[in-house]
């Protein structure tokens, strides 16, 4: 095996171990709406972690590895040797040994070194009531544009700990930059492309062992096209397909798998489209491809529900840009659009906003208040999609 395949196997099976002590260290809290407060768990891979965690059981181990402090708490050290048996026997192997800890310390470990695979340690931080979201971990896909970065936005002024993922690139690094001024420790941009099942399992890895697991995930990505069905290009059709639909179910498959490992409920949030229950002339191949993605999403909340997480939709029209950041769905469809009418950028989006009912120009900060509704669960809901249109009678069952 390859030093990079080894260094590969390694990082899957602490990404597969992180999550399950992530859950068993969360504390139950009676709350049939939010039963679990999750905690920050980071992990350590550096030389100096790698030896500690490999002898600290030991009358002679070694330093205790930056950032850690000798003193805070004493460890407890993992045997996660089979870190390749059935996720239920590893939880229940783990589950005695951090019972076992908290009945003699009187609280849960707060470093766990786990041999080769490094040290797990809670980051300590206080409640903050006024942030709902606070320690929970947020995924968003497709999060450079202007949907994307209004959701992210709305997530870390919640408290949430969010990983903006987007295809590599400078719409990412920028949005990286600009997030991190209020929020530097609270955020990581990851690159991941949808439509690649490795790419979607690094970049969850990448998240997971980042902050110890996932609490909400929400499905964004996606792409348009306008061709009249008489004169559909089939492969612009596969390309929307490819990212529109196989990119929402990795993504969703992905999710499932972490949630029920992680075993503590979640939620995922489906950024739909009002061209679901309201397709539009020249929308064919976006229509289609976004209802099926929303079907999918659907299906998640029936089958995930047994596992506490929940899954929902939202339905935008028509958002054009949040601040600096413009809608690369626009940017695809606008011109033609706006050709269509014998319409200016500025005209379009006054057609679109006078076309609703409240007459009210969609944003991206609005999405992402439907997004944290959802998130911040208000309601005992699944399977729901919250319209963010101004009102259009056309797409309704409202």
């Amino acid at each position: 095996m390859t030093a990079d395949a080894s260094e590969r196997a390694r990082e899957n099976r602490l990404a597969r171990i992180t999550p399950i002590v992530r859950g068993l260290l969360a504390e139950k809290t009676g709350d049939q709406d939010i039963p679990y407060q999750p905690v920050i768990l980071k992990s350590l891979t550096t030389p100096e972690a790698l030896v500690f965690a490999a002898s600290a059981g030991s009358a002679e181990a070694p330093p205790y590895p930056a950032p850690l402090a000798e003193g805070r708490t004493s460890p407890l050290v993992l045997d996660v040797e089979d870190s390749d048996a059935p996720p239920e026997h590893i939880r229940k192997h783990l589950a005695a040994e951090i019972a076992a800890y908290s009945q003699q310390h009187g609280a849960k470990p707060q470093i766990l070194p786990l041999g080769e695979l490094g040290v797990l340690y809670v980051e300590q931080s206080d409640p903050r009531p006024d942030m709902p979201l606070w320690n929970r971990v947020a995924l968003v896909t497709g999060a450079a544009g202007a949907i994307g970065y209004g959701i992210c936005r709305g997530l870390l002024e919640k408290g949430a700990h969010v990983a903006a993922t987007d295809l590599p690139g400078p719409k990412l690094d920028t949005l990286a930059v600009d997030l991190a001024r209020d929020a530097p420790q609270r955020v990581t941009a990851i690159p991941i492309d949808v439509t690649d099942a490795d790419s979607v399992s690094r970049g969850f890895n990448k998240a997971i062992l980042t902050w110890g697991g996932l609490d909400i995930v929400v499905v964004n990505a996606g792409i348009a096209t306008v061709w009249p069905l008489s004169q559909i290009d089939i492969e612009a059709f596969r390309r929307l397909e490819k990212v529109n639909v196989e990119g929402a179910l990795l993504t969703l498959s992905e999710t499932a798998r972490h949630f029920i490992l992680q075993a503590t409920g979640g939620d995922i949030i489906v950024v739909s489209t009002k061209n679901v229950p309201s397709p539009g002339a020249g929308f064919g191949a976006y229509s289609a491809t976004k209802a099926a993605c929303h079907q999918l999403g659907r299906i998640a909340s029936i089958e995930l529900a047994q596992y506490g997480v929940r899954v929902n939709m939202v339905a935008p029209d028509a958002v054009f840009a949040e601040g600096k950041y413009r809608s690369g769905l626009w940017e695809q469809i606008g011109p033609e659009r706006m050709q269509a009418r014998g319409l200016d950028e500025a005209q379009l989006q006054e057609y679109y906003r006078g076309r609703n009912l409240l007459k009210s120009r969609i944003t991206g900060r609005h999405v992402a208040n439907a997004v944290l509704f959802f998130a911040t669960r208000q309601t005992p809901t699944t399977g729901a999609t919250i319209p963010v249109d101004g009102g259009l009678p056309d797409a309704t069952p409202r």
